[in-house]
């Protein structure tokens, strides 16, 4: 992956905090032409450094009440390509993590309520061979959500 430059990370603040902003306005605030801006992102796109933009739809507006997190233990840590094989075909996880500390992966998903919670759970996720222990965390609320900062100036 290239390094990027303070132009760069000025473009990925500007678009992480509005992906739909049009070229002209980030080209204005930089100081530099659209057709700058352009080719800057296109080239951090092509090098990964931009891995998409995206809508941000909300759960509960598709009927999902619940945010869950789960930590969820496997019998040998070898096993989780496997299990992340068997995670990937239920459509209610939105992340999973393999992960360091008191769980083997880290999962995120939605569900509509506590019923359909304990379905995945129990009927899912722990009947999946190699899966020994899963432990549950609602989330009440989601405070923060953000990109990693991107520019220096707003460490």
């Amino acid at each position: 992956m290239d390094k990027i430059d303070h132009l760069d990370k000025k473009i990925l603040s500007i678009l992480s905090k509005n992906a739909r902003i049009p070229f002209k306005d980030v080209a204005a605030e930089c100081g530099v032409s659209r057709a700058a801006i352009h080719q800057r992102v296109q080239h951090m796109m092509e090098n990964g450094i931009i891995t998409g933009s995206s809508f941000n739809v909300n759960p509960k507006s598709l009927g999902y009440s619940t945010c869950t997190y789960v930590g969820l233990n496997l019998e040998r840590g070898s096993m989780y390509k496997e299990v992340v094989e068997q995670l990937a075909m239920i459509p209610e996880i939105v992340e999973c993590h393999f992960t360091t500390g008191p769980y083997t992966m880290l999962l995120k998903l939605y569900a509509r309520d506590n019923e359909q919670l304990m379905d995945l759970l129990n009927n899912r996720m722990q009947t999946i061979p190699g899966v020994v222990s899963t432990e549950t965390l609602i989330s009440l609320e989601q405070s923060i959500k953000r990109e990693v900062p991107a520019n220096e100036d707003e460490e």
